[in-house]
């Protein structure tokens, strides 16, 4: 059985490893002759605090955008990397769960391989991605890669 990859999906935060991730996605999607998506989720605390209109929503986009114009940088031209964002929590709804967040995005962009950072920045397993990457690899259809 030949593995057909046309995208990865690779959540990110800002943080190095997921920088790091990106740069494993990148590999797999050069190697498949694939594109990259890049998913920024967006951190509980920046959720509450952009909820309430604490933060102003062009402060997490120019974050955001800082990041991807990075990320592009790491994919070699003929490997298109796309993206999107999404807060990885809800102050509404109790089941929103990073995790859910990635595997919704998964579903949305039809990828077939999802490479994810698994190690949180702070070592603070409750960090948004650290707690997505027990999810999706428990949970995900696609083939996962935990970085």
């Amino acid at each position: 059985m030949t593995l057909a990859v046309e995208t990865v999906l690779t959540p990110v935060d800002g943080s190095d490893t997921s920088m790091r991730a990106i740069e494993y996605a990148v590999a797999i999607a050069e190697r498949y002759d694939a594109g990259v998506h890049a998913l920024y989720v967006v951190d509980e605390e920046n959720t509450r605090t952009a909820s309430f209109g604490d933060v102003d929503d062009s402060e997490l986009a120019a974050a955001n955008e800082a990041f991807i114009a990075d990320a592009h940088e790491l994919a070699p031209e003929g490997v298109p990397l796309s993206h999107s964002s999404a807060y990885g929590f809800s102050a509404m709804t109790k089941t929103r769960h990073p995790g859910s967040v990635v595997l919704d995005a998964a579903e949305d962009v039809e990828v077939d391989f999802i490479v994810i950072p698994r190690q949180p920045v702070s070592g603070d397993p409750d960090e948004p991605l650290g707690r997505a990457a027990e999810y999706v690899l428990q949970y995900a259809t696609q083939p996962v890669l935990s970085v």
